[in-house]
């Protein structure tokens, strides 16, 4: 039980916030209305997709200074459950777009942003899959994983807010903190970005743990 506390939060954050997240009190705002209640579902997914990728950079780092199997294993699964996040987000964000845009996908330079990092990560996955030798796959995806991230970064939080954009906070456009963050929604906001961080690493170290077990079954094999 001590070892999975952290675990049991998770789903009490994430069910918590999801109740709430239909069910609570929110500011009544031009445009947005009742889809400001969105926030609560994919603005945490992209939290968690940026949270899983750093997680999987830093073992790519330690792949390389150790060249330990199991840290090539952590990163990749990283990504891979980082990936699943990134499409909630990009579904959650589409559905939005299009109810308060009138368009799932405008000329918007951070959902453009957003499409090339996608492609950028599934280039990841693709790129261990072409490679057979099993330390050169994980070197080479290793040094392109932590050059990945910091260029995710500049897609989807610099460049935005050097261009015109849509979204809140980037092209001079005022942030939701700014205009709607209120006392009812940033406790259940919180509660979801936690929740559904703590989620993803738990699917994370799921996937490890049997990616572990497959890698000594086929040894045993």
């Amino acid at each position: 039980m001590r070892k999975n506390w952290w675990k049991i939060l998770a789903a009490v954050m994430v069910s918590s916030s999801v109740v709430a997240g239909f069910m609570g009190p929110v500011p009544v705002l031009p445009i947005l209305n009742e889809t400001i209640r969105n926030i609560y579902f994919h603005v945490p997914m992209w939290f968690s997709m940026i949270v899983l990728y750093l997680i999987s950079v830093i073992f790519s780092v330690k792949y390389l200074n150790s060249g330990e199997r199991n840290h090539d294993i952590m990163a990749v699964e990283a990504v891979n459950v980082g990936i699943l996040f990134c499409f909630l987000g990009l579904l959650t964000g589409m559905q939005w777009a299009n109810i308060t845009w009138g368009d799932p996908w405008p000329n918007d330079p951070k959902l453009n942003g957003s499409a090339i990092a996608t492609l950028m990560y599934l280039a990841y996955l693709v790129l261990r899959n072409a490679l057979e030798e099993e330390q050169k796959r994980a070197k080479i995806s290793a040094v392109y994983n932590i050059f990945a991230f910091p260029i995710m970064i500049v897609l989807l939080y610099i460049l935005p807010k050097l261009t015109d954009s849509l979204h809140p906070g980037s092209g001079g456009n005022s942030t939701f903190s700014d205009i709607d963050m209120d006392h009812n929604i940033r406790p259940i906001f919180y509660t979801a970005v936690i929740g559904w961080i703590l989620t993803g690493i738990w699917i994370c170290t799921l996937r490890y743990r049997l990616r572990l077990v497959e890698n000594n079954r086929n040894k045993l094999d």
